[in-house]
């Protein structure tokens, strides 16, 4: 995936400057990830996490010459840095508890701890794994990521960083697991985001923000994967949704070439008849998005459902609805975002870009891996053998043990509901198109208002403490006592530059003046002994 993106980055940025300043961060990045992926220790494993964290403050915030996006770079750094503070501090106590972070060490370990200890570390795990997959509450810095240019977003989005998070708690599941209470934690903080995420994804007027939202989501289904025990069904959906995010990214990246860097959807429309080769292409991505029966996409998200839909309890089976829910708005807001995007006349002025050979040809073999991408881990009802799971052979991973009749019924249901967004789609979309208003879709559009919950609750507070200690701290003392010293200083030093005279009969008087008091002291001293 990462080569496929380099190969169409050559094409999106042929006309762009400083582009070694991009590649070279942008093999930086992919070199972090691998770091954290061919990591046997969790040092090696932060020091990668750290990377990924530094290259996307860089990327993110390419075009820095316009302040947002130097703002979305610093918002990415800062809030992720968040997270990495509750994994530095569980990777320090592990080591303070075993003396090794090595991660089968980790993962063999656990047994040996206290049960409330194994909870407090995966509660940790967990926040750290937030802030780089921008799960709840931590997620306030992936739509504005899209600040970057389009190969960076599908890289972030596809291949790395968002990825990074759920790739932990699977690496450390056999750990992870010994905690009911964390898995419980883990299941809901992603059910949870991918409902949450949906929505926001329903209103939003900008291509690449929906896409965000929607990998958002996506990442809190492999959440809930690995908070109801089938980690390797989480990485399934990792694979899948790599492929066929990374198709969708950049073959939004093409149509906003051809729509003249428009990014609103509003402003869109006819690309079909622009170029039909990008329509198919970002119909297939957004068929694996949806969910379209049999695709990667398709199964991947089944195997999670079903696993959750097993779990006992009222809290997991409201988790199940959520991923219910999720699964419906994911497909209705795929389906608005084709209406509006292909459907229909031309809504923005001028002659259509035309599209570099590297970013038309990169995109078929994403589109075959995304539909395809289900014979990874097919199931036995389809005749298939779960390959990835038996490959990955994950220690405490759910092996699903149902009848065909249950899992066909959930096939069937989640059909219904790709069917369903569809068909709302096409005819709040296609049959009535137009905007409408309605009260909630501004609350929908600026995230649930999470930048001014987030405003309201810890940075105006914070800066109200900084303001206190640099008033009454910095400004009244610690300037105060330099300035009074300087006051000081600056009025003796006036006081002795009136002796400087520059008159050689005033310096022989003092001279004379001295010379005096130093014999009178020595005439003194001469009578006293």
């Amino acid at each position: 995936v990462s080569t496929l993106i380099h190969l169409y980055a050559v094409g999106y940025m042929d006309h762009e400057e400083d582009t070694a300043r991009f590649f070279t961060l942008l093999n930086l990045f992919v070199f972090s990830m691998l770091t954290i992926v061919l990591a046997d220790n969790l040092l090696l494993l932060f020091l990668g996490w750290e990377g990924v964290g530094l290259c996307s403050y860089g990327l993110i915030g390419f075009w820095y010459r316009k302040v947002e996006n130097a703002a979305a770079g610093r918002k990415a750094f800062l809030v992720t840095r968040v997270g990495d503070v509750f994994l530095a501090i569980a990777v320090l106590w592990l080591f303070a508890l075993l003396g090794s972070v090595d991660i089968p060490t980790v993962n063999a370990a656990g047994d040996s701890l206290a049960a409330g200890t194994v909870t407090a570390i995966v509660l940790l795990l967990l926040g750290g794994a937030c802030g780089k997959s921008a799960q709840l509450p931590l997620m306030t810095w992936l739509p504005d990521a899209m600040a970057g240019p389009t190969p960076v977003s599908a890289l972030i989005h596809a291949a790395t960083m968002v990825t990074a998070g759920v790739y932990l708690l699977c690496r450390l599941f056999p750990f992870v697991s010994l905690s009911a209470t964390g898995m419980t934690a883990i299941a809901l903080v992603g059910g949870l985001t991918a409902l949450y995420a949906a929505t926001c994804a329903v209103a939003q007027r900008e291509i690449k923000r929906v896409l965000a939202y929607s990998t958002m989501s996506q990442i809190g289904y492999m959440f809930i994967g690995v908070g109801v025990g089938t980690a390797s069904g989480a990485m399934f959906h990792l694979y899948t949704h790599a492929f066929f995010k990374a198709l969708l990214f950049m073959a939004a990246g093409c149509v906003i070439h051809l729509c003249n860097e428009e990014n609103d959807i509003y402003r869109m429309g006819g690309v079909f008849r622009k170029n039909r080769f990008v329509f198919w292409m970002f119909l297939a991505g957004s068929l694996c998005l949806a969910g379209l029966p049999f695709s990667g996409g398709y199964f991947s998200k089944d195997g999670i459902l079903l696993a959750a839909s097993l779990q006992q309890g009222g809290l997991h089976r409201l988790i199940w609805l959520f991923g219910l829910t999720s699964a419906f708005l994911t497909s209705f807001y795929t389906f608005r975002l084709l209406f509006l995007v292909f459907a229909g006349d031309a809504r923005q002025p001028g002659e259509a870009h035309s599209l570099q050979p590297l970013m038309r040809w990169t995109l078929p073999p994403l589109a075959l891996l995304g539909l395809g991408g289900g014979l990874l881990n097919l199931p036995e009802l389809y005749g298939g053998d779960a390959a990835l799971q038996q490959l990955l052979a994950i220690p405490g991973d759910l092996v699903l043990h149902v009848t065909h009749k249950v899992e066909i019924a959930l096939g069937v249901v989640a059909s219904g509901l790709f069917g369903l967004g569809a068909l709302a789609a096409w005819g709040r979309y296609h049959v009535f198109p137009g905007e409408r208003p309605h009260w909630g879709k501004r609350f929908l559009l600026r995230g649930w208002e999470a930048d001014s919950v987030v405003g309201f609750l810890l940075v105006r507070p914070f800066t109200g403490i900084a303001r206190f200690f640099w008033k009454g701290l910095d400004v009244t003392v610690i300037e105060g006592v330099l300035h009074e010293t300087s006051t000081v200083i600056q009025r003796q030093g006036e006081r002795l530059r009136h002796l400087t005279t520059g008159r050689i009969s005033t310096y022989l008087t003092g001279f004379a003046w001295g010379l005096l008091l130093f014999l009178g002291w020595m005439l003194l001293e001469t009578v006293r002994h």
